[in-house]
């Protein structure tokens, strides 16, 4: 139980380094860890007009692989339905310009990347 909660307060922490990198590059976030029934996504930012969905992975070594490999097919259809959600619950519209983006923390290296997938073919 006790290092399930260290993970958890881990997560947070890296979460927390992601929006004050983002922030810092000039982003608006606009929600943490938005959950729903559907998932979650861990940052929700807004940046020249567009809503930039984020996925933040960390690792302490690559044992497990690099960060950002961590964000699959299966991982990027559920922030897709999540962001779905988003847009018709909190926005109230589906028409607005919108990204995915992760941003990979390996130890203290951060790398963002922008439009790292597409909700197209989501679908079916």
């Amino acid at each position: 139980m006790r290092a399930g909660m260290n993970k958890r307060r881990l997560g947070e922490d890296k979460e927390q380094i992601a929006a004050e990198f983002l922030e810092a590059a000039g982003y608006e976030i606009l929600e943490r860890n938005f959950r729903c029934r559907m998932g979650e996504i861990d940052l929700i930012a807004k940046e020249n007009g567009t809503l930039i969905f984020t996925e933040v992975k960390y690792r302490a070594n690559h044992k497990a692989g690099l960060p950002e490999e961590a964000v699959g097919l299966r991982k990027q259809k559920t922030i897709g339905k999540v962001a779905l959600y988003y847009l018709t619950t909190r926005v109230r519209r589906t028409d607005v310009p919108c990204r995915f983006d992760v941003v990979a923390i390996d130890g203290d290296e951060i790398r963002h990347y922008q439009n790292a997938f597409s909700y197209a073919g989501f679908y079916g």
